[in-house]
């Protein structure tokens, strides 16, 4: 059956009040359908029910190093699994009898003008999934008016991505063991026009990233044609590093970070601060008191410690500490409009995604990932809808339970 009738075929079963009385329900809803592993490819990004089936062809398309760097948690993948399970912790307590004919989801964050709360998270090395790289997504935010914050391990530089984009982005920070490359950063990022720095404060140490190495023993290319010391270290191939003078030897000085860091950070840029990796209230807290202008919450996907805590259940104790003083930004595990509003609902103010929207550019490239950005905003628009919120405002903690 051709893929657009059988996609259409789909969903009239989708909407069939016999498919919950006959076993169809259960192959379709069985174990592994969250991870997109079903029986056919899109051929086109508006062939796909969710983001899922862009997971399914990106997996396909990659070669296995580049699919095992995108997939891998740390250790088992405990953390990885919790930032989805995780979310069923929590349920929607949906309000009837509220207009929603009219939904709206703009706002502002950090004196950025939104017109969703759903953002792009910051992302290293995006030409090991298309070859445009980190330009496609640029080009992509353009056109649906989304923020995009650059990893500070990019391969595309911060000046190139501002081009395609027409606008700022954010721009991520690792900072090694030497001040002198972080204020190199600082200085271009400022010249370049970012408003903000997102300081990583979650991979200190190193993680034990199993399912990268499975993959990568897989993996029949000979990978030296990109990763040889021939083509330089692996600062000269990050141009957000190109002349910094940052060393691998430095890279792992990162360890001695403490919070005087963010003070002398907030000292030493013209930038706003966002603190990125935070899943305590002690920590929450310590963030606003060195300075920082946003708390964002988050696990690095579960790729940086192997906690087994899923993100979204350090949110409301994140929030309660932050106490409206500064906003609260939320990513790890986010696959679905449900999700957004579930994070909006305990308090953050804006959602990052990450794997999904590469998933879409592995897939299909810009049109992937703007894709992407129309599927979540299109089911969160219809959650506010079901839920009786027609704005953000009206997002409120009563509308979840645990």
């Amino acid at each position: 059956m051709p893929t657009t009738p059988r996609r259409r075929f789909l969903r009239y079963l989708a909407a069939s009040p016999a498919l919950c009385t006959t076993g169809i329900a259960t192959s379709l809803a069985g174990s592994g359908w969250e991870d997109g592993q079903d029986d056919f490819l899109i051929d086109a990004p508006e062939d796909a029910l969710d983001v899922f089936d862009f997971h399914t062809r990106a997996k396909k398309m990659l070669p296995p190093a580049h699919y095992g760097y995108l997939a891998t948690g740390t250790d088992g993948n405990e953390t990885l699994h919790a930032n989805r399970t995780a979310f069923g912790e929590f349920y929607l307590r949906p309000r009837r009898m509220v207009d929603t004919l009219r939904i709206e989801t703009s706002g502002e964050l950090l004196d950025t003008t939104l017109d969703s709360p759903i953002l792009l998270a910051p992302i290293g090395s995006h030409n090991a999934f298309h070859a445009d790289g980190e330009l496609a997504v640029a080009r992509a935010t353009r056109s649906r008016r989304s923020l995009m914050m650059l990893s500070n391990v990019a391969t595309r530089s911060l000046e190139d991505v501002i081009a395609a984009r027409g606008a700022p982005a954010w721009q991520q920070l690792y900072p090694v063991g030497e001040w002198s490359v972080t204020e190199k950063i600082l200085r271009r990022a400022e010249r370049a026009g970012a408003p903000v720095v997102v300081l990583t404060v979650d991979l200190n140490g190193d993680s034990n990233r199993v399912m990268l190495g499975r993959y990568v023993r897989r993996d029949e290319r000979n990978c030296d044609a990109c990763h040889s010391d021939d083509r330089g270290s692996y600062f000269d191939r990050r141009p957000m590093y190109h002349g910094t003078g940052a060393t691998l030897d430095g890279r792992a000085v990162v360890a001695g970070m403490t919070w005087d860091f963010v003070a002398r950070l907030k000292e030493s840029t013209s930038m706003k601060v966002v603190v990125k990796g935070i899943v305590t209230a002690d920590d929450a807290d310590a963030c606003v008191r060195y300075g920082a202008d946003a708390v964002y919450v988050s696990n690095h996907g579960g790729r940086a410690e192997a906690s087994g805590r899923g993100a979204i259940a350090s949110l409301p104790e994140v929030v309660a500490a932050v106490n409206g003083r500064v906003p609260v930004i939320f990513d790890s595990g986010v696959r679905r409009g449900t999700d957004v509003f579930k994070a909006l609902a305990l308090g953050a103010d804006a959602v990052s995604i990450g794997r999904p929207y590469i998933w879409g550019l592995a897939a299909f490239g810009q049109a992937g990932v703007e894709a992407v950005i129309d599927m979540l905003n299109a089911e969160f628009r219809m959650v506010m809808s079901q839920m009786g919120a027609p704005t953000i405002a009206d997002i409120r903690r009563e509308h979840v339970g645990a």
